[in-house]
C-alpha cells in the first residue's frame, strides 16, 4: 500500500512475530524500526525486491531502542552509507553508546544466548543520529512524516504518521496485534513490559493516535490493524486492568522480589477470560505460546513500576 513494505523479520525463529516497515517514495527509501542484527540480511532483500539501492535509504528510524526495535541498527547503517538515523531524543544516547543497553541485556541473558538473539551491536557516530523533537517534520520524497512522542510503553518512544498513506506506524504504543490471533476477531493487547509502564500515558498515546482518524495502525507486532476502535478499546481495557493490578501490588504487604509472582498468575486469568470468549481465537497452545512471553514481561513491568513508586514513597 502506498509504497509501504512489511517485512517479517522472523524473530526469534517466529513468523508475524516482529515486522519492519520499508517507505519507498520515488528514488528515497526509509526503515522504520529493524528489529537484530540478523534480520538485517531480510531488511536488505526487501530493499533489493523494491528496485532501490542501498544508498538511496535515507532514513533509518527507530520507535524506541528496545532490542526488538532497534538492535539491529548498527549493521543496517553499516549497510546503507548516506542514511541518518532518526530517533527519540532520549534515544539518541543509546544509539550513539550502546554499551549501557548491551551489558544489560547480556547481564540477563548471558553472552552465548545475547548472540543468539541480538548479533553484534555497535556505536554509531554521533553525526550519523537526529534527534526529533515532538510533531516536528520530515520529508521522504513526496511524503511527510511527522514524528508525535508517544510515552506509556517507553519514555523514549516515538511514532510516526505517514500523511500520504493515512497511516501511523506505531512501535508499541498502539500495542500487540499478532495475526495468528486475529483469526477469529480483533485480538490486541499492549506491552507493559519494564522499564516505563505508565497506564495513564499509554492511554494517552492509544488517544491521540486514534484521534489523527488513519486509515491504518502498523505497529512493529505486527502489521496493517484496520479495526483501530474496536483494538483502542481492547487496549484501554487492559491498561484498565493493568493499572488496577498495579494499585492493588503497591497497597500490598508482599516484599519487592514476590510482586512478579503476584501479578504473573493474575494477568494468564485475565488472558485465560480474553480466550474464552466467543470471539477470540481459540486457547490452543500455540496461542499461549504467542503470548506467554509477553505475559512474563507485562509482569515484570508492572513490578518494576510498583517497585519504582515504593522507592519513591521510601525516599519521601
Amino acid at each position: 500500500m502506498h509504497g509501504i513494505h512489511t517485512i517479517d523479520c522472523n524473530y526469534l525463529g517466529r513468523p508475524e512475530f516482529a515486522a519492519a516497515y520499508l517507505l519507498v517514495d520515488g528514488d528515497e527509501a526509509a526503515f522504520i524500526d529493524n528489529n537484530t542484527a540478523h534480520a538485517v540480511p531480510r531488511l536488505l532483500d526487501a530493499l533489493a525486491a523494491a528496485g532501490r539501492e542501498r544508498e538511496q535509504v535515507r532514513y533509518l528510524i527507530v520507535t524506541h531502542v528496545h532490542l526488538d526495535h532497534a538492535g539491529g541498527t548498527s549493521a543496517l547503517a553499516a549497510a546503507c552509507p548516506d542514511a541518518t538515523i532518526l530517533a527519540h531524543p532520549r534515544a539518541v544516547r543509546h544509539i550513539v553508546d550502546p554499551s549501557k543497553l548491551v551489558a544489560s541485556a547480556t547481564a540477563v541473558y548471558g553472552e552465548a544466548q545475547f548472540s543468539e538473539l541480538y548479533g553484534v551491536i555497535e556505536a554509531i557516530p554521533a553525526d550519523r543520529v537526529r534527534e526529533l523533537g515532538d510533531e516536528e517534520n520530515l520529508s521522504l520524497g513526496q511524503r511527510s512524516l511527522t514524528f508525535l512522542h508517544t510515552r506509556g510503553h517507553a519514555n523514549h518512544h516515538f511514532c510516526i504518521a505517514d500523511d500520504k498513506s493515512n497511516t501511523v506506524f506505531t512501535g508499541d504504543a498502539f500495542g500487540l496485534h499478532y495475526p495468528y490471533l486475529q483469526a477469529e476477531g480483533t485480538f490486541a493487547f499492549p506491552s507493559t513490559s519494564p522499564t516505563d509502564f505508565d497506564a495513564e500515558l499509554a492511554r494517552q498515546a492509544i488517544r491521540r493516535l486514534v484521534a489523527l482518524s488513519p486509515d491504518v495502525m502498523y505497529p512493529t507486532h505486527f502489521g496493517a490493524v484496520t479495526d483501530i476502535a474496536a483494538s483502542a478499546a481492547q487496549l484501554i481495557r487492559h491498561l484498565d486492568f493493568a493499572e488496577r493490578l498495579f494499585e492493588d501490588a503497591f497497597a500490598s504487604d508482599l516484599p519487592d522480589e514476590a510482586l512478579k509472582d503476584y501479578i504473573k498468575p493474575r494477568l494468564e486469568d485475565y488472558f485465560t477470560g480474553f480466550f474464552d470468549r466467543s470471539d477470540a481465537p481459540a486457547r490452543t497452545a500455540e496461542a499461549w505460546q504467542l503470548v506467554g512471553m509477553d505475559i512474563e514481561l507485562n509482569a515484570q513491568g508492572i513490578a518494576f513500576a510498583v517497585n519504582k513508586r515504593r522507592r519513591k514513597a521510601r525516599e519521601s
